[in-house]
């Protein structure tokens, strides 16, 4: 059976821009950390994952699974690299299909 591996490639924070956009003290992303990995083989969304970034995930995960792949985007054509669209703490994703 196949599945979508997630792994959390890097976080990154804009303080500037959420100094002078955000909430004070606006924290980086509090759900990932760099190294972290999911495994999917539905469709939900994994457990402890962020909603947000799972919506911005989705589509890249629903091509995958039905057989397209990123041939001229991507070294290697099973995975896709996207990021979630928080515009101060974005965190950015490789999204790797995997057989068993």
């Amino acid at each position: 059976m196949s599945k979508l591996k997630i792994t959390v490639l890097k976080k990154t924070f804009y303080q500037d821009l959420a100094d002078e956009y955000g909430q004070p003290d606006a924290p980086p992303c509090p759900y990932f950390a760099e190294g972290q990995e999911f495994i999917v083989e539905r469709v939900e969304k994994p457990k402890g994952f962020c909603t947000w970034a799972w919506n911005d995930l989705f589509s890249r995960f629903q091509t995958l699974r039905s057989g397209g792949r990123f041939g001229g985007w991507s070294k290697n054509e099973n995975s896709f690299i996207r990021c979630c669209t928080s515009g101060v703490r974005p965190v950015i994703f490789n999204l790797e299909w995997i057989e068993d």
